[in-house]
């Protein structure tokens, strides 16, 4: 694979062998962000679970304190006053029914977080297979199957992210953008971490954490030391 002249200025001025604490991370990983663009970090982190067992799943949510730097589009699917609690709370979509039709009919797909009631879920089973691979399908351990709608709307709008260990026992989740500057990707870096510390399951054995990497979108890794 060949990299790009920033990319290997970047492995010139970093030393990518070595594990860095978290502060020196993140300002690292800043200044490997060298693209014209607003470029946006995405941590890595290596669980020590075996994703096959049902009993090993890490998956959740936490609002990250300073957001995500990215506009998220809202749909809600609800009826009566859920619909008008859903358009209060700066949901971009609102519907039910219909929409529901226009996904399985349409493949409409013009949003990034998909948020239901409880209610509707049993006719969501309609485009569950159009929703589920592009990871958008409503699901109570997200906290997108809800009753409190205006809560679930506001936190997502205010930088809620979900992680979710994959079939690799990686957890890749952003954390940021490159403007947000290395303190406040540490604050985030760190209300992350804590969020996966306190979802390990009690079927995990051994080391937990077995490594935690940062990385700009055209950047390298840079290996950071968290310990628990």
């Amino acid at each position: 694979m060949r990299h790009g002249k920033n990319y290997l200025n970047t492995v010139k001025e970093i030393d990518l062998t070595q594990v860095y604490e978290p502060a020196d991370a993140m300002k690292n990983v800043v200044a490997s962000a060298k693209a014209k663009f607003d470029e946006t970090i995405e941590l890595h982190v290596r669980l020590g679970v075996d994703p096959r067992q049902a009993d090993q799943q890490v998956r959740g949510t936490v609002v990250l304190p300073n957001g995500t730097g990215k506009s998220v589009k809202v749909l809600v699917i609800a009826k009566g006053d859920k619909a008008e609690i859903a358009l209060k709370a700066g949901a971009d979509i609102v519907g039910a029914e219909e929409i529901i039709a226009k996904i399985q009919n349409e493949n409409f797909l013009d949003f990034d977080v998909c948020i239901t009631s409880p209610d509707m879920m049993g006719q969501m089973g309609r485009v569950a297979r159009i929703l589920g691979p592009k990871g958008l399908m409503p699901s109570p351990k997200s906290g997108t199957v809800t009753m409190d709608i205006a809560k679930a709307v506001k936190e997502t709008k205010a930088g809620k992210v979900e992680y979710r260990v994959d079939k690799t026992a990686i957890i890749h989740c952003p954390i940021g953008k490159k403007s947000f500057g290395e303190e406040k990707l540490l604050e985030n870096f760190n209300a992350l971490m804590e969020a996966i510390v306190k979802a390990k399951p009690a079927a995990a054995k051994g080391t937990y954490i077995r490594s935690v990497t940062a990385a700009a979108t055209m950047g390298p890794g840079v290996k950071v030391n968290y310990r628990i």
